[in-house]
């Protein structure tokens, strides 16, 4: 008989893309072209006011976002206070503002 330890093996935190749905993700880079400009670099997450008092993340964001993970996106985007620092350390000089009006458009449900 096997000794029990406590643990077990953890479920796999791969994602199968064959069963993703990305009609929301091309709603937004058709809404919101420049989507597609960022490189994920992490400066806005870096400067982000919203971060200091909630555990908002921009990367964290676009990356479920681009891996078609869209069932937490809402909670997350509400969090967001538009406050623009981050499009001021944008390398891209990407507008974030608007892209995150978008995507609580399209992702939050009501």
């Amino acid at each position: 008989m096997p000794i029990n330890f406590g643990y077990s093996i953890a479920p796999t935190r791969a994602i199968n893309y064959d069963n993703c749905d990305f009609s929301k993700l091309h709603e937004l880079e058709q809404a919101v072209p420049s989507f597609k400009r960022c490189i994920n670099c992490g400066a806005c997450t870096a400067t982000c006011s919203a971060q200091q008092f909630t555990s908002f993340n921009i990367r964290k964001i676009k990356t479920l976002c681009m891996d078609g993970q869209y069932e937490s996106l809402g909670k997350e985007l509400k969090k967001c206070m538009l406050c623009g620092k981050c499009t001021l350390v944008c390398p891209r000089g990407l507008a974030l503002r608007p892209i995150i009006m978008t995507m609580r458009k399209i992702f939050v449900t009501k």
